[in-house]
């Protein structure tokens, strides 16, 4: 029984995750666990492949559908949130929200994460999917990730080796390697100048925040821009079920407060139809 093994570990039972993504979808888990270091980590991973148990590790939440009523085990890492900055170097490990971290670096007079300071994201998550906006993303400033493979082992890949391109990586692709921990190299840049981007770029004057949603959903195709395709075909406001394209924001789908999966998905699923 899985509750032998995790009996030492913070663990909770039947819990809704609502709370624990930005669509404050209604689904559960069967167990959810918070590792409290990497060594647990490691050891629960191998416990839960050698047990063929089913598990998602979920960082922030906040870039993701959890298309299914019920999940197995949910693994959350944000007990490991340290955060080491010597000179330029920054190491985050995967549980730091990445808007604290791009708070940390502005405040030590660091710059190469201004872009972040709006994306409610966890870095190891962060890291995986190449996160970014206005232009700029994860790439432009990690250095090295330390991960753990597929046979459990603790390894670094460095830059080329995570094959970063848009909103992508070798991490995102091979779902078996999880990132623990990710290395930026930064410039020095005054403070106030820092301040003045990231304040910019908070996005509380151009999106929807006060509904539920998972940000931008369409990538903007070259020289164009996916909110204003959605908005010339008529489209903002659309609802269906609980889902809702929002009427401030045409990329953004929202929350009404009834939202299920597959209403998100279906209004998804029309909008790629009607722009084709």
């Amino acid at each position: 029984m899985i509750e032998n093994f995790i009996k030492n570990y913070e663990y909770y039972k039947n819990v809704n995750l609502k709370k624990y993504n930005t669509y404050r979808l209604e689904c559960y888990a069967d167990y959810l666990i918070f590792p409290k270091d990497i060594n647990e980590l490691v050891e629960l991973l191998d416990y839960l492949r050698q047990n063929r148990i089913n598990y998602i590790i979920l960082g922030g939440g906040s870039n993701v559908i959890l298309a299914k009523p019920c999940f197995d085990v949910v693994v959350k890492l944000d007990k490991l949130n340290n955060i080491t900055i010597n000179d330029n170097i920054v190491v985050a490990e995967a549980g730091v929200p990445l808007i604290k971290l791009a708070n940390e670096c502005m405040k030590n007079s660091l710059d190469g994460l201004a872009f972040a300071g709006g994306i409610p994201g966890m870095v190891g998550a962060s890291t995986s999917m190449n996160a970014g906006a206005y232009n700029e993303d994860m790439s432009m400033v990690v250095k090295e990730v330390k991960v753990i493979d597929p046979d459990l082992k603790i390894i670094n890949l460095n830059k080329e080796e995570l094959e970063y391109t848009y909103r992508d990586s070798f991490l995102k692709r091979n779902k078996d390697y999880v990132c623990i921990e990710t290395t930026f190299e930064m410039k020095y840049k005054d403070k106030d100048e820092i301040k003045e981007v990231y304040v910019d770029k908070d996005g509380t004057t151009t999106t929807p925040l006060d509904k539920p949603s998972a940000g931008s959903v369409f990538r903007n195709p070259p020289g164009m821009s996916a909110g204003k395709l959605i908005e010339d075909a008529g489209l903002k406001g659309y609802i269906h079920g609980g889902a809702m394209i929002s009427d401030k924001h045409a990329n953004f789908i929202i929350n009404n407060g009834t939202a299920t999966y597959e209403d998100i998905i279906m209004l998804i699923d029309y909008i790629k139809e009607r722009i084709k």
